[in-house]
């Protein structure tokens, strides 16, 4: 369990991030036509899971926003924003915003996901939402940078994610 601060409340979430260097976990994710996401189809690529409560505040949609910016030039990675937003409003906000260079997976099927990341808040009027977290995922399987974002209005760092990249 770890403790972040919301607003600089204290919240604490189920777990702790998987450890850099470890065996990312396999998962599950809703993706937004319903069909499944899971990590054996990013598999032999490097991929940003960039997750956070809802694509619904601004904090997270800035986080989305940027992370495709960004993502536009990678080779070999694809972005993935985890929240559990039902998929049409994940394809509906994605739409509007026209993000292009990321997908988007909900936990709203696989409540796994955020067990296995330790993401999901267990406490304040956020309980049963994700934490703001950014792991990235080599093309070995393996942990390259793990981010718990302290408070959870703030963004991720998004260059020290982006420079864990192979």
């Amino acid at each position: 369990m770890a403790e972040i601060t919301l607003g600089g409340n204290p919240v604490n979430t189920s777990g702790d991030l998987p450890e850099v260097g470890a065996a990312a976990p396999s998962f599950e994710l809703t993706a937004p036509d319903l069909s499944s996401l899971t990590s054996a189809d990013l598999a032999g690529q490097n991929v940003v899971l960039n997750i956070f409560p809802s694509m619904d505040t601004g904090v997270c949609a800035t986080s989305v926003r940027t992370f495709n910016e960004k993502a536009a030039g990678l080779e070999n990675t694809t972005i993935v924003n985890v929240s559990a937003d039902l998929p049409f409003a994940q394809k509906r906000f994605c739409g509007a915003e026209g993000i292009e260079n990321a997908s988007s997976g909900s936990t709203f099927r696989n409540p796994e996901f955020g067990q296995a990341f330790g993401t999901v808040l267990v406490d304040s009027g956020m309980a049963g939402l994700h934490a703001r977290a950014v792991v990235v995922i080599n093309p070995e399987g393996n942990v390259a940078h793990a981010e718990l974002v302290g408070e959870i209005a703030n963004e991720p760092n998004y260059d020290a994610a982006l420079s864990a990249i192979s």
